[in-house]
């Protein structure tokens, strides 16, 4: 019997997932399963995020992103993401609200958490999104933003920012709502990979 609970969810947290997710009660349930296969403990551990995303990416180095993505997401702290942030992650990360994608982003992108973006904050992120972008794939891009340091550019300059300006998260949802451009540069764009390598891993 006390094995139950932890190989079921609990009827509030699936409540939860389900109100601020897309997700269904079968595929939440069905996740659950698979991720307590993966992680028997309940929880994913940073290496274990890092390795999960390598294997979305075998012709690329996933792994500061990953690392990155980890921290946005591990809300409390802990060094780890139990199975609620995993599927919040999941969630934004491949389709939320476009709200709750862009407070994601901006906690993305403000790497030391102190409630604002510096160019540098963006150069990091960008460099690490390069790392994914298959090396034939970086040669087809605009000449105006084929290197981290051009994009990271082109991207301060939409926000009008002189080089040790910061962005507010204010300033950071509202540039980005008025400005598709902006979100095409900001984001690696492809969240339907890792959403149909999930769902073989399912099968």
């Amino acid at each position: 019997m006390g094995n139950s609970r932890s190989s079921a969810l609990s009827r509030e947290l699936l409540e939860e997932l389900k109100s601020n997710t897309k997700y269904t009660e079968a595929e939440l349930c069905s996740w659950y399963q698979s991720f307590l296969k993966e992680c028997p403990g309940g929880k994913i551990s940073k290496s274990q995020f890092e390795g999960i995303y390598a294997s979305f990416f075998p012709n690329a180095d996933p792994t500061e992103y990953a690392r990155h993505v980890f921290r946005s997401f591990d809300t409390n702290a802990d060094g780890t993401l139990d199975f609620k942030e995993y599927i919040v992650a999941l969630h934004l990360t491949s389709g939320g609200k476009t709200l709750q994608k862009l407070e994601w982003a901006f906690a993305l992108y403000d790497v030391d958490g102190n409630g604002t973006i510096s160019k540098s904050e963006i150069l990091e992120i960008v460099r690490a999104i390069f790392n994914m972008i298959p090396a034939d794939d970086q040669r087809n891009l605009p000449e105006d933003e084929n290197t981290p340091e051009k994009r990271a550019e082109k991207v301060w300059d939409f926000f009008g920012k002189k080089e040790n300006d910061k962005i507010s998260e204010g300033e950071f949802i509202q540039g980005v709502m008025d400005n598709k451009e902006i979100l095409r540069l900001i984001q690696y764009d492809e969240p339907q990979k890792i959403k149909d390598k999930l769902k073989e891993k399912k099968q």
